[in-house]
């Protein structure tokens, strides 16, 4: 048997998508004009599964500063950060960050996967248990297994499941750490954080919040779900990501436990590896300072997302969630989730494929997340664009789809 054997059936599923022009899995985008427009194929493209929330990634002064370092420090560090890899920048952004979450201490990683790898494989090991959510995100499945802690799974956004699963350890002495995402990537579902802080305050443990699609999105000043909902300060550790909202690349935990910085030189992913590049670190600074300072950005993004959300719901799709910059349309099994994609791509509009087991219960996926530098003009095609294809799916089309493929 070969390494590769394994993955035959994997194989076997993906060469399905030989008989469509456009893989959706692999993209490439050959010219990005703006935020929200791309050239794919040589065709002009409405970018609408990017996560580029508040549009930064074109901002002047983010290019500019990631510019202005990029000639300062040059492309890259070359080290990690307890080596040569911490520049004056590195220490900036995470001051920043804390003081923006009112946070002691927060601490930079390279990406947002990253982030979750070193904080929960340096707060927990072997002797401990972490309690996560079912539909909690790969790189939370992969920190707890890189941690070595007990993982004990509850049922997707139910305190009540996690009460009942704590009380059961109640005579278990071993450290706890319960773990959730504010906003579900796939769904773009909201967690109840006001009554996952109660549980873990009845029973004694910690809770670390994912904020990786909130912030710079909830709460009156883009601090994210928690912030929005009144808890930020029962969070005792909080993850998030610059490749979302910041739109820059690179993740950061934080935290006022006054012993958090001891991470530093307890998590293997944070001590093994280059640190984030100059102009990475600069960009996501400026594009904090947007956040903080532009309110504005974000009343866009929701003026957006509720035009694109409503327009959807009266076409008839099945929407997994209340309304948020995440817009999740449930399609009916894989073959129509990739001819539909199809018929989108075809007529100018980028969206997610998302499928079993990327998409939690076996569920299939269009999955759109909007911009607040999307114009009307812009929704109002991607809304034009998915009226078409509702049309187009009867039963006859989506038989000759299932035979196609």
């Amino acid at each position: 048997m070969g390494l590769f054997d394994k993955y035959n059936h994997i194989i076997d599923r993906h060469s399905k998508l030989d008989d469509f022009d456009v893989d959706p899995f692999n993209v490439c985008v050959e010219r990005v004009i703006s935020p929200t427009v791309g050239v794919i194929n040589g065709q002009e493209t409405i970018l609408v599964g990017t996560n580029n929330y508040l549009g930064l990634t074109f901002e002047a002064d983010c290019v500019d500063d990631a510019v202005k370092a990029l000639k300062e420090y040059g492309t890259a560090t070359t080290g990690s950060r307890i080596a040569n890899g911490t520049y004056v920048d590195h220490v900036q952004l995470e001051q920043d960050i804390a003081s923006f979450l009112n946070y002691r201490a927060a601490i930079v990683f390279p990406t947002g996967y990253q982030a979750n790898l070193g904080i929960l494989a340096g707060l927990a090991d072997k002797s401990d248990t972490i309690l996560l959510d079912a539909d909690s995100h790969a790189s939370i499945y992969d920190g707890c297994t890189l941690s070595g802690a007990t993982m004990i799974r509850f049922r997707h956004n139910s305190p009540a499941d996690l009460d009942k699963r704590l009380e059961r350890l109640k005579d278990d002495k071993s450290n706890k750490l319960v773990v959730v995402e504010s906003i579900y990537s796939m769904f773009g579902d909201r967690a109840p954080l006001d009554e996952f802080v109660d549980v873990k305050n009845r029973h004694g443990v910690s809770l670390l919040v994912d904020e990786a699609h909130s912030l710079g999105v909830f709460g009156d000043h883009g601090q994210g779900l928690a912030a929005e909902m009144g808890v930020g300060a029962e969070v005792d550790y909080t993850v998030g990501t610059f490749s979302k909202s910041l739109g820059a690349v690179g993740g950061f935990g934080a935290s006022n436990h006054p012993l958090f910085e001891t991470l530093r030189y307890t998590s293997r992913p944070y001590m093994y590896t280059a640190s984030s590049s100059p102009s990475n670190v600069a960009a996501a600074i400026t594009a904090l300072r947007h956040i903080r300072t532009r309110p504005e950005l974000r009343a866009k993004l929701w003026e957006n997302a509720e035009m694109l959300y409503n327009c959807l719901s009266d076409l008839g799709y099945d929407i997994c969630a209340p309304m948020s910059p995440i817009i999740a349309l449930r399609m009916p099994d894989e073959e129509t989730a990739i001819y539909h994609w199809n018929l989108l791509f075809k007529a100018g509009v980028y969206v997610n494929l998302a499928l079993p087991p990327g998409a939690p219960n076996r569920t299939c996926l269009l999955r759109c997340s909007v911009s607040a530098r999307h114009s009307s003009e812009q929704i109002g095609h991607i809304v034009d664009a998915f009226a078409k294809c509702s049309a187009i799916i009867s039963p006859k089309a989506h038989q000759q789809a299932a035979v196609a493929l």
